[in-house]
């Protein structure tokens, strides 16, 4: 392969690739906030960021797992057999936090992890230690002001809006699971976004992971475009343009859908301020056609509780 363009000794270039429009906007406005003098470039999926790669050079590769025509997998496993990119950075922005995705990507070289749902301080922290290691970070740290180097803001609103909104984090996240050898050095934030516990059993129930922590809820309604919600009100409420991700059982194998999205709205389900219920809209990001078969097949049997009742 000739010599691309776009090499920069004085710049940092990234190319954030995920089919999910919502979450390139918030890798990107957050690597901008905190990186100034950054270049970043994204793609849709990876059939177009497999061109972009055949013209530019990047220091970083931020790619989803599940995307159509191309998945994060195939396009990793690509960039490893170009001699120029053997050594690349790679680092999957996944919700799949399995022990088995783990190892494969491992296999493949990734070079790390962000678990979905991720905070603003997480991906800062990774793309740091990526950049670190392949030497880049000094260069772009020397273009970024003396403020990127205090606690950044750390959830997907604070992203989105340059920080000038306040989020209410809890006293305590939930235990990541144990995982051993290799998978464990490299899993960081996706062992962390991994389900501290089974989801709760049940037509019409799920979980819905934050940032923060996992919430058990049950399903109100569902469309191709958004859920409603029911979770039971905690010290902390959950925010809107918070990201999360929402895991849905699907049939009697226990396969577990994955819908990455963020919280459109957050309401008390009852008519009181002390409701101990509260409603939730959930807004699905994915563009994956199969993620959106697994909706269709989820709403084409009725998985919803349309007469539920919190007291029930």
């Amino acid at each position: 392969m000739p010599l691309l363009k776009g090499w920069s000794m004085s710049k940092v270039s990234v190319l954030v690739v995920d089919d999910a429009p919502f979450i390139r906007d918030l890798v990107k406005k957050g690597l901008r906030n905190s990186f100034p003098g950054i270049q970043i470039e994204d793609a849709v999926n990876g059939r177009k960021a497999q061109v972009i790669l055949g013209k530019q050079r990047f220091d970083l590769i931020l790619c989803d797992w599940e995307m159509p025509e191309l998945s994060g997998l195939e396009l990793l496993t690509w960039c490893r057999e170009q001699p120029e990119m053997k050594t690349t950075p790679f680092i999957m922005v996944t919700s799949r936090g399995d022990k088995e995705n783990v190892v494969q990507a491992i296999q493949a070289g990734v070079s790390d992890f962000i678990g979905k749902p991720f905070t603003n301080e997480q991906l800062v922290t990774k793309v740091k230690k990526a950049l670190h290691k392949s030497g880049k970070l000094e260069a772009l740290m020397g273009s970024a002001p003396k403020t990127a180097a205090s606690p950044f803001g750390n959830d997907s609103l604070s992203a989105l809006t340059g920080g000038k909104a306040e989020v209410v984090k809890p006293k305590t996240a939930a235990p990541a699971p144990a995982v051993t050898g290799s998978a464990a050095a490299l899993l960081g934030g996706a062992a962390k976004a991994a389900p501290a516990a089974a989801a709760p059993s049940g037509r019409g129930q799920g979980q819905l992971r934050l940032a923060s922590g996992n919430l058990a809820c049950v399903i109100k309604a569902l469309s191709l475009k958004e859920a409603a919600l029911l979770v039971k009100r905690l010290d902390n409420l959950p925010q809107v343009l918070e990201q999360a991700v929402l895991d849905l059982e699907q049939g009697d194998g226990g396969e577990v859908a994955r819908l990455n999205g963020y919280l459109h709205s957050v309401a008390a389900f009852e008519p009181k301020p002390d409701s101990e219920w509260l409603q939730l809209i959930f807004r699905f990001v994915d563009r994956d056609p199969q993620k959106l078969d697994y909706l269709s097949r989820l709403i084409a049997r009725g998985t919803t509780q349309k007469h539920f009742s919190p007291g029930a």
